[in-house]
């Protein structure tokens, strides 16, 4: 195998004083240092005219490769097309979703762009792993310039049945897009049947006995293999990183101020798909119906802001606030406040030293296509006296971490009760739950995830109908 070639909406170019990379980023660059490998994407500048060749530089031994978007196609591509309209529809949330014919032409304009600045810099034996929706129409303008290289696709959040993705008008075409990828991967076997469900459904085409799917683009006959990967964390890592921040002025402060209270912890970025109201008001019944746990817990929820452009946010950063507050009126002693609520981010050692201190982990997601902090959570615990994680069916890590309490968001009874067992959960049985959790953790990480990914890519055999590919006609 030649290069890898990561292409992603933004890029982790290293930066003199930021933040440690999380798992993910550190796996892909693992990967990229391997194989003398380049990540490509927008740099995260606008400017009117931006030069179409891409700006590269190099540190650590991988290659970067950025390129500048024009405002206005920034804001349909991204603000509008990828997140008014496709993050919704993903997320199952059609009362949310808004569509706009000339965000969805910027949406593939940029793709466009994407590809031409790329192209020039492929060579004949790399591999191309493009990544999540905002990239889904890529390997169509790739395959337009005559790339024959193996193109792999990974999507990081859902992908819903046809029932629900055919409310995107022309859903028809980005299902074809995912027809110009040699590879195409989710995250769980349920997603992997929304999939399928799709192709069926929309476009008539069944699965063949390995899980690929043929079907016609610009003329030519291709195969695209669907699949399913389930992406981990540096478990190791994060777990040493829990150990040490347990030690330092941040988790300290926290364990001084909750004094013998018990800590329910949950960190999330404020989106409407994360199921934040829900987990209010999962706390707000576990006190109301087992008041032996008042002045006797805490809950502690980082919501960091995000995508403050977008009323549905705004609207959502509101509720949290009425809510918090309305629970703090509730049920507050002089002494203690149940509900912390902190609307910023944190660091991530710092968020590491508080999951180990927690004596639950609260990942209630409304849908989610795997999510790492529930990942994190498990990691981060004292192997001696670990916390238990509550954590919604709809997570795609509910899937396989068989330990955790498993609830249903919309039902706030239900999560306080899971709450109140959690909170009460004897010793040897957290212990026995965290072990299960932690043993999967070890085997599924996230250099593994990538591994897999590309070996299966690799192992593909590029039909020589490649070399006949023709340009798609462009609508």
């Amino acid at each position: 195998m030649g290069r890898v070639v990561i292409v992603s909406n933004r890029v982790a170019v290293p930066r003199r004083g930021e933040a440690a990379a999380g798992g993910l980023a550190v796996a892909l660059k693992d990967v990229l240092k391997a194989s003398g490998g380049l990540w490509f994407g927008w740099s995260g500048e606008c400017r009117k005219n931006p030069d179409k060749a891409p700006k590269q530089v190099r540190s650590a031994g991988i290659d970067y490769a950025t390129i500048d978007l024009d405002p206005e196609d920034q804001k349909g591509f991204y603000a509008g097309y990828s997140n008014n309209t496709l993050w919704p529809l993903f997320h199952f949330r059609l009362g949310l979703m808004e569509y706009d014919r000339k965000e969805a032409d910027s949406y593939r304009k940029v793709n466009r762009d994407f590809a031409e600045a790329l192209l020039p810099l492929l060579g004949p034996d790399d591999v191309v792993w493009i990544h999540d929706y905002q990239m889904i129409p890529m390997a169509t303008e790739l395959r337009a310039l005559g790339a024959k290289q193996r193109i792999g696709f990974f999507l990081h959040i859902p992908f819903p049945p046809w029932a629900v993705l055919s409310a995107l008008p022309d859903a028809e075409r980005l299902l074809r897009d995912l027809l110009a990828y040699d590879l195409v991967g989710v995250q769980t076997k349920r997603d992997l049947g929304g999939l399928i469900n799709c192709f069926q459904d929309a476009l008539g085409l069944a699965p063949d006995e390995d899980g690929g799917v043929r079907g016609e683009v610009a003329g030519v006959q291709r195969r695209t293999q669907l699949s399913a990967h389930a992406i981990g964390i540096d478990t190791r890592g994060f777990a040493t990183l829990a150990r040490k921040a347990a030690f330092g002025p941040e988790t300290q402060r926290l364990a001084a101020s909750m004094g013998d209270r018990s800590l329910i912890v949950g960190a999330e970025r404020l989106d409407y798909t994360k199921g934040l109201p829900h987990r209010m008001r999962g706390f707000a019944a576990l006190l109301k119906d087992f008041p032996e746990h008042l002045n006797r817990v805490t809950y502690l929820q980082v919501a960091a802001r995000s995508r403050n452009e977008v009323a549905s946010y705004r609207n959502l950063r509101r509720e949290l606030d009425q809510l918090a507050g309305r629970i703090n009126g509730d049920y507050a002693e002089f002494d203690w406040t149940p509900v912390r609520y902190v609307a910023r981010a944190l660091a991530r050692d710092t968020l590491a030293g508080f999951y180990r201190a927690g004596r639950v982990g609260l990942v209630t997601p409304l849908r989610d296509g795997m999510n790492l902090v529930a990942k994190e959570y498990v990691a981060a615990q004292d192997p001696e006296d670990p916390g238990v994680l509550v954590l919604s069916s709809f997570a795609g890590a509910a899937e396989s971490m068989d330990g955790a309490l498993l609830v249903n968001p919309l039902d706030a009874e239900a999560m306080g009760e899971a709450l109140h067992r959690a909170l009460t959960m004897p010793l040897e049985e957290r212990r026995d739950r965290w072990e299960s959790m932690m043993r999967g953790l070890e085997e599924q990480t996230a250099t593994r995830w990538a591994e897999s990914f590309l070996a299966e890519l690799e192992e593909l055999k590029l039909p020589q109908q490649e070399l006949l590919w023709a340009a798609p006609t462009r609508n």
